[in-house]
């Protein structure tokens, strides 16, 4: 059975643009990995990365011809997650999100350059005591190109 990415309109007005972004993460470019986020719920969240040949990373990985490195990809879908997990405190800006797990991580196909990214997580079960169990995958189109099981806690700065 294949995983089918939920239904959304890449096109409509995000939820939250990168500046909005950027009020839930401590992370800046090159290293801030989501451009933006289309819908959230208390248990789920979507959001989405643009490949673009200008990333720093595609100068090593592999010049003639270029991939996105799977740890990057894991970060972009740990960030994906870190918004959806700040936003269960009313002050985001107080926290950070550390990740103490990453499980099960599969990449299906390659994602290259030009290539848009959704990334859908889900809470595995409720967070309790600052503890965030989740479930995500990565699209290309329609396509399944990465999941992973992670595990985060958040910290008051």
């Amino acid at each position: 059975m294949e995983l089918k990415l939920p239904d959304f309109d890449l096109f409509a007005k995000p939820l939250f643009n990168v500046e909005d972004v950027m009020r839930f993460l401590p992370h800046r470019p090159p290293f801030l990995f989501v451009d933006k986020i289309m819908s959230m719920t208390d248990s789920n969240i979507l959001g989405i990365k643009n490949v673009s040949m200008n990333e720093p990373f595609f100068v090593g990985h592999f010049p003639k011809e270029p991939v996105m490195p799977g740890v990057i990809q894991v970060e972009a879908m740990a960030q994906v997650g870190g918004v959806l997990i700040l936003n269960s405190v009313p002050d985001p800006e107080n926290y950070l999100t550390y990740f103490l797990k990453i499980d099960g991580v599969k990449f299906r196909a390659k994602v290259v350059p030009g290539d848009t990214l959704v990334f859908y997580l889900e809470l595995a079960s409720p967070i309790r005591r600052g503890i965030c169990h989740m479930y995500g995958n990565a699209f290309v189109g329609s396509k399944q190109v990465m999941e992973a099981e992670m595990m985060a806690q958040i910290v008051k700065k």
